[in-house]
Parts: C-alpha cells; structure tokens; sequence
C-alpha cells in the first residue's frame, strides 16, 4: 500500500468506520426531510445523499467532511418541481456540478480567504441555531416518552466518553434507543413515519429535457443560486473543519468535487447537495478523519436502505433528535459569548447581524454575503483616512508628507490636502508613508499636478514603493 493512500485513506481505519456508519444513520431523517422540501420522493435526497458522499470520498479535497442533500439546496428547489417536475430537477442539479466544476477551475476556492473571522463565527453560531431549532418540530404532540429517549439519548452521548471511547457514543446512542423503543413497544414517532423508504438501487438515467435555450434559461438561474449556496457552505464547513482537526484542505479540489458529485447524483436520480456542517461535526466528533469515513457513510446508508430498511425504519426520532441536539450544542462556539464586549464593537455587530439573517432566512448564502460586504464597508471606512504633515527647506520648497492608502476611497480627500494658491513654486509629494492603490488614486495625483501647473508651480513626487510607481507610469 502505497504512502499516499494510506496517509488519505487507512490511517484511522477503525474510528473511521464507526463514524462513517452514525453519520448514516443521522443522514436518513434529514435526507427524507428535504425531499420534502424539495417537494420530490424521499427516495431523491437518499440516493443524492448516497451518490454525493461516494463520489466526494474520492474527488473532494477536504478529509473527513460529509456531503450531501441539505436544506439550503431543498429549498430553491421547490419551486422549480412545482412549475416543471422532477426532471428539471435533475438537469438542474447536473448543470449546478457543471458550474461548480468550472468554478474550481476558476480557483474561486480562494475566496474563503476574503470571509472575515466574525462571519465565519456568525455563520457557525447561525448552523447551529439553525440545528436545534430544526428539531423542534419533532415535539409537537409528542408524549413523555420522546422527552425521556431525547434525555436519555444525551445521556449516553457524555456519559459514555467517561467510560469508553472504543465506540462513537452518538452511535451506541441510537442502538440503545432503538432497541428500547422497539422492545418496550413505546409511542413514539420513527423513521418511518417521516417517510416511505423503497428498497431499491439508484440507476442511470438521463434527464428527459429537451435542451433548447427557452429549458436551459429556466434552469440556470436555479442552478447558479444553487451553484454558489453549495459553495458557499462547502467551503465554510471545510474551514470549520479545518480548524477542528488542525489541518489544511484544497478549496479548489473541493469546490471541482462538489460539482462532480453533483454532477453523478443528477445522472443517478438524486438532487444537488453540499457540505452538511451538522454531519460533520458528528463525524470528527466520533473521530472520522479520513475520505474513508465519508465513504462508509455513503455505503453504509445505501446497506441500510437495502438490507435493513425494515429496522432503519422502527429508530426512534427522540435518539436522532438527541444527536442533533449534541451536534447543535457542539457546533456553538460559547466562548464567542464571552469575548463579545471584548471585541470590537464593529466585528461584533458584523457577528450578530450574519447570525441574524442566516436564522431568518434559512439561507447561508445571503447571511455570509451580508457579512462580508458589511466587514468590507467597515474595513473601507476605517482604511479611508490620508493626512498630510508639510515642512518648508531652505530653498524656499514644500513638502507634503502623505500618511494613509491612496484608493478610491480618499481620491477626494487627498485633492483636499494642499494649499494651491498659498504654496510657493517648489511641491515635493513624499509617498513614503502611503501606497497608490488604483485608478482613482492615480487620477487624484495627476488632479494634484494639474492644479499646480495650472499656476506654474511644479510638483515633484517621490517615495513611491515600486508597485505604486509601476501602477502610475502605467497610467501616465
């Protein structure tokens, strides 16, 4: 065995394994939970979730991260299967991959680089949000028993870490709960009741849509939207990731993966999907590392349709929602509670205003987006400051001393500095302490020097670092 391979695959084989197989078993209700959504049979979102956990075992480029069909991509399908059926759901999920695929060639995975901290904890304390209160719903109507199995699910979950650490307690959990419920005959609501589950394989199938440029317009708009949702979430879940395990991930592989799962869970009846932070976090807390972690979690779900779909359907939702509850609690950063007032005010109201959007748009998309401009508006009001100390020489000259970025942002104010009719004949400009930054800045530079020269003054610029001076003589 080669030292790539097992470096990617084999070096965790036993906690690998035992992960992959809990994020399966958490993956069923949420897979049929989104059909759902989607408005589509729950026989969609489990083959999706099969397809797109295979394929990005192989073809992502973050280890140990679970994809599959999610709710932010459930619901901007729902319209499109209401108006056009299901097929154009499929090329619609087909032409997301399309996209994603050119995306990574593009290298948009760089991009996470711009996402500010505050946002990317905003975006995590939102997930989680999110997560618990997902679960909810599963209260309603429901007796003492499904208090008693969530309490009781929770229980084993922290307790038996004190224990044993051999097993995923999440995992231990749901069999415990599951053979509880079953022998006791308790009144509780399960897997089956979310939805019917067929035994039955995916299988090629191509798209029955005419391809004509009236089909393709409804599509990709869809697609796009759910091109960039996918992303987006993607690589935010791959730097979460990668900070909980303290190692790096390729984005750009990521992002190529993405729309190559996509593309095959198009092709096999399934829909578009992405990264699943709430999977995720139960499979590195269960002490999933490796891509065969996400491979187990894609064949074992399919083992679980296929040969126990009969059981699969009798686990109680309380030891599920119980999980959740752990990944929802696990998924919070609390210390950001504490360092909120310590912070400053800026990136703090950056944090609560991306955690507010998220939650009540259900959209990351948009709550990440909202951040970011946010963070960049306040970076570019902070940046937008350039001040100027004069000295007078011997000779009788001027020197304006300029302090602060030369950008579009202080054009206006950088014009403002000088003193055109007062000044004697001799202006130097230092730019030692500043940087010419783009177009706008140089215009203001040469506004400068016309001013002058329009009352024979001359003007004499030095201190440019060498970008800054390659950017002007370009200009000129």
């Amino acid at each position: 065995m080669s030292s790539k391979l097992k470096d990617a695959w084999f070096f965790n084989v036993r906690r690998d394994v035992l992960s992959g197989m809990t994020v399966a078993l958490a993956l069923i209700p949420e897979a049929i939970a989104f059909s759902i959504l989607a408005g589509v049979d729950p026989m969609v979102g489990l083959y999706a979730s099969f397809i797109i956990a295979l394929v990005i075992s192989f073809t992502g480029g973050r280890m140990g991260m679970i994809s599959a069909a999610t709710g932010a991509m459930a619901s901007l399908m729902g319209p499109l299967v209401a108006k056009y059926g299901i097929e154009y759901l499929f090329a619609a999920s087909i032409l997301t991959g399309i996209i994603q695929y050119l995306m990574g060639v593009l290298k948009f995975g760089k991009f996470i680089t711009f996402i500010p901290h505050s946002v990317v904890i905003g975006f995590v304390n939102a997930l989680a949000i999110i997560i618990f209160m997902a679960q909810l719903p599963n209260f309603a109507g429901a007796n003492w028993h499904m208090y008693a199995m969530v309490a009781g699910t929770l229980a084993i979950i922290y307790g038996l870490p004190y224990v044993t650490k051999a097993v995923p307690s999440a995992l231990v959990a749901i069999i415990v709960m599951t053979i509880l419920s079953i022998n006791l005959h308790l009144d509780v609501r399960t897997v089956g009741d979310m939805g019917e589950i067929t035994q039955a394989l995916p299988f090629f199938h191509l798209p029955e849509f005419s391809i004509s440029w009236q089909a393709i317009g409804v599509i990709l708009p869809i697609s796009l939207a759910l091109a960039i949702v996918g992303i987006t979430e993607s690589l935010m879940t791959a730097t979460i990731v990668d900070e909980m395990t303290e190692t790096k991930s390729d984005k750009n592989r990521e992002v190529r993966g993405q729309g190559i799962a996509n593309i095959a869970s198009g092709f096999f009846g399934g829909m578009a999907g992405c990264a699943m932070i709430g999977q995720t976090v139960i499979n590195v807390k269960s002490g999933g590392r490796s891509r065969l972690s996400t491979f187990v979690s894609g064949v074992f779900l399919l083992f679980l349709i296929m040969v126990l779909g009969n059981v699969v359907k009798q686990i109680p939702m309380g030891a599920l929602v119980g999980v959740m509850f752990m990944v929802s609690i696990g998924t919070f950063d609390w210390n950001s509670l504490r360092t909120l007032v310590k912070i400053p005010r800026s990136d703090a109201l950056v944090m609560v205003i991306t955690v507010a959007i998220v939650v009540a748009t259900s959209n990351l998309a948009i709550g990440v987006l909202s951040g970011v401009i946010m963070s960049a508006l306040i970076f570019g009001w902070r940046s937008a400051k350039i001040k100027a100390q004069t000295s007078e020489d011997k000779k009788g000259g001027r020197t304006y001393r300029i302090s602060g970025q030369l950008f579009f942002g202080t054009m206006t104010y950088f014009i403002d500095l000088f003193d055109y009719r007062n000044d004697p004949d001799k202006i130097i400009i230092d730019f030692s302490g500043s940087h010419v930054w783009d177009h706008s800045a140089v215009t203001a530079i040469a506004k400068v020097i016309a001013k002058y020269e329009q009352l024979n003054k001359s003007v004499t610029c030095v201190g440019l670092n060498e970008e800054s001076k390659l950017l002007v003589e370009q200009a000129r």
